[in-house]
């Protein structure tokens, strides 16, 4: 892996007459689990951050656009790309997914991670990070392992219209409901104020492209990470978003890129203002 943005600072010269420096580290090289995690930390929760939630998604998409292949993100990813989704899982507070993606996708506890028990227990963090599912009709399998064998208590966040026996069902499984709107599914620009309310403030949204669209169009998401595949699939599957068209097109910044194997893992932060 290698970082192709920003640049990295060149050395300093020798003496004032001499050739500037080649910009440090650009070799492509195995990057340690740490040095990720450094360049994809949270903002610190500080200052004017103090108690605010920040949201990031993490997706993957083909060179043609594709969000998934036949249903699933698997066949457009590598081991790199695992890599990283991995280490934002384990710097998150809480990953919020909606219910399509746990079916489709089989979604089982965020794990327990030793590679970053002594960060997490620095920050005041859970040792797993909590599953958070959005679902307004919340008909999901309440005896699979999301539910019945999390090492951090799944959350379902829906609206108060929901379903009250599915809601019992829920809470009977071991989940924390929370209500975040008065209709039957959960309004987007509420859940991450919610979340923080529960003590979760990293949060971190692996779609699906729907939850993505929502988040974006209810200007709440801080952060995307986008894993570029040097693949094309052709077909009809979605993009990363989907949803209503926003009003007025959402401004992000490009943060940092990294490179390998001809995979581009980008980082952009919504601008403010």
């Amino acid at each position: 892996m290698r970082r192709l943005f920003p640049p990295p600072p060149a050395a300093p010269r020798a003496t004032p007459d001499a050739e500037p420096a080649a910009p440090g580290e650009t070799a492509d090289r195995a990057w340690s689990l740490a040095e990720l995690a450094d360049a994809y930390a949270y903002p610190p929760q500080t200052g004017p951050r103090a108690a605010r939630s920040w949201l990031r998604a993490n997706m993957v998409a083909s060179l043609d656009g594709a969000a998934h292949h036949e249903g699933r993100s698997q066949p457009l990813s590598n081991d790199t790309d695992m890599r990283v989704f991995g280490v934002l899982r384990a710097l998150a507070d809480a990953v919020v997914v909606g219910a399509e993606t746990v079916r489709k996708e089989g979604y089982r506890p965020a794990r327990a991670r030793p590679a970053f028990a002594d960060r997490r227990a620095a920050a005041g963090q859970a040792p797993a990070p909590a599953i958070a599912v959005l679902s307004a009709s919340l008909e999901l399998d309440f005896s699979a392992p999301l539910f019945t064998e999390p090492r951090t208590p799944t959350l379902v966040l829906t609206g108060a219209g929901a379903p009250a026996d599915r809601v019992h069902a829920a809470e009977a499984a071991g989940a924390r409901v929370v209500f975040a709107g008065e209709g039957v599914g959960a309004d987007p620009a509420r859940v991450p104020e919610l979340l923080a309310g529960h003590g979760h403030y990293r949060l971190l949204t692996e779609g699906g492209p729907w939850v993505l669209g929502e988040f974006a169009g209810a200007g709440v998401l801080d952060e995307l990470c986008l894993s570029l595949s040097p693949r094309v699939t052709a077909g009809e599957a979605p993009r990363i978003m989907n949803g209503p068209a926003l009003e007025v097109p959402a401004d992000f910044t490009l943060e940092s890129v990294l490179e390998e194997a001809g995979f581009l893992f980008t980082r952009y932060r919504r601008r403010e203002g």
